[in-house]
């Protein structure tokens, strides 16, 4: 890295850091949790899951009686923010584990750090959403509850690939909340609150992730960059998954068809161009860092992830195409 390239790098953390300083929101100062507004009441019809998610899109979901719709959208929006919070306490610990190793003077450490703050907060946040929702969730798949502490450490012995998964867990729930947000759908104001929240502060931890890796991947050896390119659309797919799909206990409790899953992820037209969208960031930065190999591109294809790149990023979906 050039002198030029590393001062530029520095002063973006420092930016990054300082909007952390005057733009952020605290889980308990700004929510009204006990605001009338904000109440939830089993049986409000802003719970229905808008067509923007794709478990509301289909056919089955919308053919079922209003109490039941209700149902299912409450169970469905606690359970993705309970996979949210795992994911996030998974990053908390990771961040804490790369500035442990960081020198005296890094810039990453006091950004890294105010990354950890928001996303301690945004834990609270969705926990107690989860609370006053009230559904038996647990989150995530079993592995990925036990393997948590493990992605955490790997923080500190592989930071590359750490951040890497920071992006394939942070885009998929990202890009969900965006979707949701614009299809102007009434929701209830306490989820569009939270969400609302997430996004603002997600940008700038997905902005850190992106320029961490930019500025870091000229580290790597030849093998390292090898294995990397392979590894990252499978990293991808796979915690997009995690963060997207309706888990086995969500499936059991409400009694959702397995061809219903099947379909909605990712066996449809529309659920499969919206599976290449979400990741057109990634190849955006993919190709950036010289990792979309020819090797590396049938793996994006395998995972079915594959597609254009985006020309800048939040490129808009109408646009991306």
């Amino acid at each position: 890295m050039t002198v030029a390239v590393r001062s530029d790098y520095e002063e973006l953390l420092k930016t990054l850091s300082e909007a952390s300083v005057e733009r952020h929101f605290d889980a308990f100062a700004d929510i009204s949790w006990d605001d009338p507004r904000f109440e939830i009441i089993p049986d409000d019809p802003r719970w229905v899951l808008p067509a923007a998610d794709l478990l509301g899109a289909t056919d089955w979901y919308r053919g079922l009686p209003l109490h039941r719709q209700i149902e299912i959208g409450m169970y469905r929006q606690a359970s993705i923010v309970k996979v949210g919070l795992q994911f996030e306490q998974i990053l908390i610990g990771g961040i804490m584990n790369f500035a442990m190793r960081l020198p005296n003077g890094s810039p990453e450490f006091r950004y890294a750090t105010h990354e950890a703050t928001e996303e301690c907060h945004h834990t609270q946040m969705f926990q107690e959403l989860v609370n006053r929702i009230g559904a038996p969730v647990r989150g995530g798949p079993r592995w990925f509850r036990r393997l948590g502490p493990l992605m955490s450490y790997a923080a500190g012995v592989v930071p590359f690939g750490f951040f890497v998964g920071v992006l394939a867990g942070e885009e998929p729930i990202d890009y969900m909340q965006k979707t949701i947000l614009r299809s102007e759908s009434e929701l209830h104001p306490l989820l569009s609150r939270i969400m609302q929240i997430h996004i603002a502060e997600e940008a700038r931890h997905i902005g850190f992730a992106h320029e961490y890796l930019q500025h870091t991947v000229t580290n790597l050896t030849a093998r390292q960059r090898f294995l990397v390119a392979l590894a990252t659309p499978v990293v991808m797919r796979v915690l997009c998954d995690v963060i997207m799909k309706p888990g086995k206990q969500m499936c059991r409790d409400l009694q959702i068809p397995q061809s219903v899953v099947d379909e909605a992820w990712w066996d449809s037209p529309d659920s499969q161009r919206m599976l290449r969208d979400i990741f057109g960031d990634a190849r955006m930065l993919v190709e950036e860092l010289d990792l979309m190999t020819p090797a590396a591109a049938r793996m994006w294809r395998a995972m079915k992830i594959d597609g254009r790149p985006s020309r800048f990023r939040n490129e808009p979906r109408r646009a991306a195409g």
